[in-house]
């Protein structure tokens, strides 16, 4: 493990490891969660895998009944042609973004307490982004068609406008999904290589010798993984700031008023990082407690998470009070008039929900007892996740619904098959999410032994615990 161990330890910070485990002990406390028989799982495990495989069978049938009957099944209209179906993308493309955040940019930066989390906030961003390729991919309108969302070439004619951002959405997604996943997996070798050691049943061992690539733990192994990580972290830290800021792009470039501002990029990247880490909250704190994984999740985790809820709530804040303050300096009376809707018109229920949850609940944070409170953590985070839905759907719907011509101004309604869709995708979610805690390992646990004391070679109890 000493080639692993190139992150500096500080004595003084309090320890991101709790409990005094050694090596071995950490590898079977993480193991042990996936090496249980069939059956064994908790029962909090059994009780949110019929909600996630009800959630699989409920997105087949509205969206069947979607491709039977036609996009009429929405309550798209004239005027809100983009309904729930892109709310709901940019909801869950922001969601995404915080595994990518966790893993690249703070492993850049050395901060050592990401590695308890990052291992499922990087799952999490991969099913995230599954779930938001779900939405414009039925969008279309014509979903025989699929390979529309697809760069192909121009000459045949599919792409005719290579300027317009809902083409640089397909390629910044497309891209950021598969550098996620080719950087989750990376990560996962040497654990891999661990679970397929331990393996006791002949058809696990296959399986995860061939995930595994061969891993042995050599040397020139680790230096090339190594140099692997740091690449690809490289790779997918401008990846978080461009994906969302090309998102904005889908609404910043048009003429709509409140659309139109050069805010949306920061303002939407702030976003995105808010509610992924709440998103992280959300799970964190529940599989901490059913897998028994407070020595590894530990608060100081939870409690940095919580502070960086906070900043980024209120940057989210602060692009609030900008939007209002741009409307009103431009003088232009429709940016004017949309804002003040928002706020005191037909979606002001959306719009003071939207700041509730958004501005106002993370500000307990301010106190330490807040922060180390989980029930306070994950009640915040709830909100939070909340509040970024209805943010996105302020955004979407009140543009629209008011645009230049009072006579088209329509109040928009979604239908049972916008909601049931939605809801719909966070069974794919959560079903997805327990799959892998049920066949993979949770916990990064050769980047949690690197920041332990013991991976230290100048460490009196340094050697001899490297117990596979």
């Amino acid at each position: 493990m000493s080639a692993k161990a190139n992150h500096e330890i500080d004595p003084f910070d309090p320890p991101l490891v709790e409990g005094g485990h050694s090596f071995g002990e950490i590898t079977e406390k993480v193991c042990s969660v996936v090496e249980k028989k069939p059956g064994k799982e908790p029962i909090y495990w059994w009780l949110l895998l019929p909600i996630g495989f009800t959630g699989v069978g409920a997105l087949h049938i509205f969206l069947g009944w979607l491709f039977w009957e036609g996009t009429g099944t929405w309550g798209l209209q004239n005027q809100a042609y983009w309904g729930w179906a892109i709310v709901n993308f940019v909801f869950w493309v922001g969601i995404g973004h915080a595994g990518t955040l966790i893993s690249a940019i703070l492993y850049l930066f050395r901060q050592n307490w990401r590695t308890g989390i990052n291992r499922f906030a990087e799952a999490m961003t991969i099913f995230a982004v599954c779930c938001a390729a779900i939405f414009p991919g039925v969008h279309i309108g014509r979903p025989w068609l699929p390979y529309w969302l697809l760069p192909l070439p121009n000459q045949m004619g599919m792409w005719p406008n290579f300027r317009s951002p809902l083409l640089w959405d397909v390629f910044a997604v497309s891209t950021y999904f598969t550098v996620s996943c080719l950087f989750w997996y990376v990560g996962l070798i040497p654990d891999l290589a661990t679970v397929r050691d331990r393996a006791k049943n002949k058809i696990r061992r296959y399986a995860y010798t061939a995930l595994s690539m061969g891993w042995r733990g050599g040397n020139r192994q680790w230096q090339h993984y190594e140099k692997a990580y740091c690449i690809l972290a490289g790779v997918a830290t401008p990846l978080v700031l461009s994906v969302h800021t090309i998102v904005s792009f889908d609404f910043a470039v048009s003429i709509v008023p409140g659309w139109h501002t050069t805010i949306f990029p920061p303002y939407f990247v702030a976003g995105a990082v808010f509610s992924g880490f709440a998103m992280v909250l959300t799970l964190s704190i529940p599989a901490r407690h059913m897998y028994h994984m407070q020595d590894l999740i530990t608060m100081r985790h939870l409690e940095n998470m919580a502070k960086i809820l906070l900043l980024t709530g209120m940057l989210v804040g602060y692009a609030y009070g900008c939007e209002f303050f741009i409307a009103w300096y431009s003088g232009v009376l429709y940016e004017q008039a949309i804002f003040i809707l928002r706020a005191s018109g037909p979606y002001a229920w959306a719009y003071w929900t939207m700041v509730a949850c958004n501005v106002l609940s993370p500000q307990i944070f301010w106190f330490k007892k807040a922060r180390r409170n989980e029930f306070v953590l994950f009640t915040v985070s709830i909100f939070v996740n909340i509040g970024m839905w209805f943010e996105r759907f302020v955004i979407t719907i009140t543009s629209l619904s008011n645009d230049y011509m009072p006579s088209s101004w329509e109040y928009y309604s979604p239908t049972l098959i916008d909601i049931g869709t939605f809801i719909a995708s966070f069974g794919v979610f959560i079903f997805l999410f327990l799959l892998f805690l049920r066949f993979l390992p949770m916990i990064a646990i050769a980047e949690v032994k690197a920041i332990m004391p013991e991976a230290d070679p100048h460490h009196h109890a340094g050697h001899g615990k490297d117990d596979h």
